[in-house]
């Protein structure tokens, strides 16, 4: 009797191959010298060529005809379960918690207001992403403030109050009313909504200044009109409307605001396509598309260091921001020695690192269990805290993650007179970290009475504390009590929802949420609830509904990655039932597996081991 085994070369044979022998060589040669930390010994022989682009040979895109035949032979492995398994009452529970009936213009103020990352008084919050958008876009804030004055407050309350879809109307009256728009009050309530993630307000102002011809358009006004199209709908009707620009006005901007989009979502097919795009028609190599290719190219230290070589070729000097990200790459790779050097070349030429970049410094250290340095960080903001009230939230969130409960409150007690809501937000998930239940409360309360109209956003981050403490009975008060303020459910809502019944060991009332949530309106559920009840079905070796949500996910339009694969795996091992046609599944939705995914593609093959009697 022998046992045939089935090695690592036959997922080759299937397609799975990762690099080929010529780029090997090439990772061989400069990524090592790379982890080092050592971008100056880098060889100086670089192609003619563009970027030296590698990956995976795709193949279309026919995942869905493939999954619909699979799809009754997986779903008989497992026998199905009754409706009547699941709480009846949990109908009429989700109706109660779903509070006033929702109107179409309710959803799409809340789903804003969800997306929204910044507070509703104004302040504005520093993402990493931000920077990295159109180059302009610093300046304008900068001038931010300046402009404000300029502009009549009762024209900006009027488009942030009045539903998107009544923005027409809005700007209308105002211009029937004889009242002039100029630039610089365009200027200004563009920046004013960018700045709080409200895309789809300003780009129903951008459609309308376009369509009623109230702003002669530059290069820099079709970049942002670009940049909202691909924010609101998507890289491909960016693109579509890119073609309709008039070629005078197609410049260097309008493509880097296109960049940008696909960099952050990580299409790097399409963003390859972009900068080669823009090299062929003569652009030069500027510090914000090497900025937006080292963000895409993060977690590969091979392309990271081909962008770095096309740099010192073209002589482009980094900036705070590349180093800002060189670092974070650093971190996350845990080379923390390379992280260092970098900060050192950083301040050999002369920049100091901001506050942003002190914060990702400081959590490198916490994980990579340097508290010593992490401390000596925190102190350095610390020092910041009189000139700006945003490094308190950053401490606040650091000194959680280093369990230092006592450096929370002191943070928090300086921060608090002045305290504005993400401020607070900040302070509920740190003290809720740190099982701080009462303390999470008492700012939750006092965020709540600052007379604000607080949205979903706002009351996420305790319902999430309540799903991580097992708290089921307070999670639901919670939600009511947002029900009773007249404040809409939606994506987020559910999310919590549906963690809090998880953790509670109720997978199957949080499937039914999930289903029913995805039925109640034209939103859908947020991606991360689907994943959440796949893993829970996953554990469980429920490989019936394990795909059913694997299914259920496509239908809401979300694109298979390599994790719901993983899960979908995971739930086989677990049952211990053999997982037919899996590899084929993957390379029908372009999926193609890292280590840990082979490995669970070989634990999962039913042909990996043969018996053969004589």
């Amino acid at each position: 009797m022998w046992a045939i085994r089935r090695s690592s070369s036959s997922l080759k044979k299937q397609g799975f191959i990762s690099r080929s022998s010529r780029i090997s060589c090439m990772m061989n040669k400069v990524t090592g010298r790379y982890s080092e930390g050592n971008s100056e010994g880098i060889s100086n022989e670089i192609s003619d060529q563009y970027l030296s682009f590698r990956g995976f040979c795709k193949t279309a895109h026919g995942s869905s005809k493939l999954f619909l035949g699979w799809q009754k032979n997986f779903f008989s492995l497992v026998g199905t379960k009754s409706s009547s398994e699941i709480d009846s009452n949990l109908d009429d529970e989700f109706s109660e918690l779903m509070g006033p009936t929702v109107t179409k213009g309710m959803l799409e103020k809340n789903v804003e207001a969800e997306l929204c990352k910044d507070d509703v008084d104004g302040e504005d919050v520093e993402m990493p992403h931000d920077k990295l958008e159109l180059s302009d876009s610093e300046s304008d804030a900068r001038q931010g403030e300046s402009l404000r004055e300029n502009v009549p407050m009762e024209l900006l309350k009027a488009i942030t109050a009045a539903p998107v879809l009544s923005l027409d109307r809005v700007m209308d009256e105002w211009i029937e009313n004889g009242n002039d728009l100029t630039r610089t009050e365009i200027t200004f309530i563009r920046i004013y909504l960018r700045r709080r993630h409200m895309y789809k307000r300003a780009l129903q102002l951008f459609e309308w200044l376009e369509l009623k011809r109230q702003l002669i358009f530059t290069d820099k006004d079709y970049a942002s009109h670009v940049d909202l199209i691909a924010k609101v709908h998507g890289i491909h009707k960016a693109e579509t409307y890119v073609e309709r620009v008039p070629k005078s006005f197609r410049s260097e901007v309008v493509y880097l605001s296109l960049l940008a989009n696909c960099a952050y979502k990580g299409y790097m097919k399409k963003s390859e396509e972009i900068f080669n795009k823009m090299r062929n028609l003569g652009f030069p190599l500027t510090s914000s598309v090497c900025s937006h290719l080292l963000l895409l190219y993060k977690k590969d230290k091979t392309k990271i260091v081909d962008v770095l070589l096309l740099m010192k070729k073209e002589n482009v000097k980094p900036t705070d921001i590349i180093y800002q990200i060189l670092i974070d790459a650093k971190g996350q790779s845990n080379d923390i020695a390379g992280m260092e050097q970098i900060i050192e070349t950083m301040k050999a030429e002369g920049m100091e690192p901001k506050m942003y970049t002190k914060s990702i410094i400081a959590k490198h250290y916490i994980f990579g269990g340097l508290v010593g340095k992490a401390e000596n960080v925190l102190k350095q903001m610390e020092g910041e805290i009189e000139e700006n009230h945003m490094v308190c939230r950053h401490l606040i969130a650091l000194y959680a993650n280093l369990k230092k409960v006592d450096d929370v409150r002191r943070i928090w007690q300086l921060c608090e007179p002045n305290a504005r809501i993400i401020d607070c937000m900040t302070a509920i998930e740190a003290f809720g970290k740190l099982h701080k239940i009462e303390e999470a409360e008492a700012v939750f309360d006092k965020m709540s009475k600052e007379g604000k109209h607080l949205t979903s956003k706002h009351y996420y981050p305790l319902l999430c504390i309540y799903a991580s403490h097992k708290m089921l009975a307070k999670g639901k008060d919670l939600v009511k009590r947002m029900s009773e303020s007249g404040c809409p459910i939606g994506p987020l809502t559910w999310d919590g929802l549906i963690r809090l019944y998880i953790k509670a060991g109720e997978v199957e009332k949080a499937d039914t949420i999930l289903q029913k949530a995805a039925h109640v309106t034209c939103l859908k559920p947020k991606f991360t609830s689907y994943v959440a009840v796949m893993e829970e079905y996953a554990k469980r070796g429920d490989v019936h509904d394990t795909e059913k949500i694997f299914y259920k996910m496509r239908q809401a339009g979300y694109v298979c990655r390599i994790h719901q694969f993983q899960c979908l795996i995971q739930a086989y091992i677990n049952a211990k039932a053999p997982c037919y046609g899996i590899a084929d599944r993957m390379k029908a939705d372009n999926v193609f597996p890292n280590r840990v995914l082979e490995n669970m593609l070989f634990q999962s093959d039913p042909f990996k081991k043969t018996l053969l009697t004589c």
